[in-house]
């Protein structure tokens, strides 16, 4: 069974989308961090608005967590559309795709998650919609076999992804504007919370949030998480104020360390330097040393350690760093040297 953590990007289910909800920027100009990324859409939007017609096709993609989902409602928002939420593994059939365009207006931003894990079936369906707004499809069967081709209204796809590597070439080629998300400073985050307390009541100390944008990973979502705990600590524990020492002690009950590496993140750390004297290894004897399934330590995992530091991706297989080891409280072993031709990524 998937062990819950509490510092994934991942959504932990739809009891934690609700409270995320609230919190979500509506407006370009409400959108904190992701500045080169903000000013380039700010452009597109004003210049399709310009010309009366919906944005190009956008294609986001990111560690999750980052806003993927928030910036397709902006975009939706900023053209004053409606936006029709669905996810790659949802469409099934081409029949469910189809179903989706045809009732779209135009201007609307139908926004697809996941959208890596769209079936190849589907995905021909797509191409024409978003090259001629249309989609064709075949009714009945040998001889009496016909197409039909329905108009659709000029709409606008977004498309969000973890695994951008995983999109075919022509999927990918027809998206007119691709932006990457990258994780947040720790600065931008500490504004994040200021505003998140503000609408949910909280009263925090600066010294507090501060804390807490230093374990968030860089990411917005796992923020609002782990302000939402301590709050909830706060309460039962103290007197409902947010204190530097509040967050520590609920953070250290969670399990979050000042680097914001769970019990998960050390798990891996250390069977990297423990069963396999820090590396280099291969991710399928990770996993199963740990009992995790290989995409979990890829997609969720590793994108932070490789950020700050504490991995190393090579052709040969994964190392833990120096950086790892001092994290650690362990000795780093002498190399030979012999890894240094692996310092490329995989």
């Amino acid at each position: 069974m998937a062990r819950e953590r509490i510092v994934t990007g991942e959504s932990l289910g739809p009891d934690e989308e609700v409270p995320l909800n609230l919190l979500r920027p509506q407006k370009l100009g409400e959108v904190i961090g992701q500045r080169d990324l903000v000013e380039k859409l700010s452009i597109s939007l004003q210049a399709a608005a310009g010309r009366g017609e919906p944005i190009e096709h956008v294609l986001l993609h990111g560690p999750p967590g980052l806003g993927k989902t928030t910036l397709a409602h902006v975009i939706a928002n900023e053209m004053n559309a409606a936006c029709r939420l669905t996810s790659g593994p949802a469409l099934t059939r081409p029949a469910d795709l189809v179903g989706l365009l045809t009732n779209l207006e135009t201007g609307d931003v139908l926004f697809i998650d996941e959208i890596h894990r769209l079936g190849p079936a589907v995905e021909e369906y797509i191409y024409p919609a978003m090259e001629d707004f249309r989609v064709e499809f075949t009714v009945d069967s040998g001889m009496h076999a016909k197409s039909i081709t329905l108009p659709i209204k000029p709409f606008t796809l977004i498309g969000a992804t973890t695994r951008a590597g995983l999109l075919s070439g022509p999927l990918r080629a027809r998206f007119g504007i691709t932006h990457h998300l990258e994780f947040y400073a720790a600065d931008d985050l500490v504004e994040i919370l200021s505003r998140s307390a503000r609408l949910l009541k909280i009263e925090a100390e600066p010294a507090a949030l501060k804390l807490l944008a230093d374990r968030s990973r860089g990411t917005p979502r796992v923020a609002n998480r782990l302000l939402r705990r301590v709050r909830d600590f706060a309460q039962v524990k103290g007197d409902g104020t947010v204190t530097r020492t509040v967050a520590a002690d609920a953070l250290k009950l969670e399990g979050v360390d000042e680097a914001g590496l769970d019990r998960l993140d050390r798990e891996y750390l250390a069977t990297i330097m423990g069963t396999y004297r820090g590396g280099p290894v291969g991710i399928e004897a990770i996993a199963a040393t740990l009992n995790e399934d290989v995409d979990t330590l890829v997609d969720v995992v590793e994108p932070y350690l490789l950020q700050i530091g504490m991995l190393a991706r090579t052709r040969k297989g994964r190392l833990a760093t120096d950086a790892a080891y001092k994290h650690l409280g362990r000795k780093p072993p002498v190399r030979d040297g012999s890894e240094g031709e692996s310092l490329f990524d995989e």
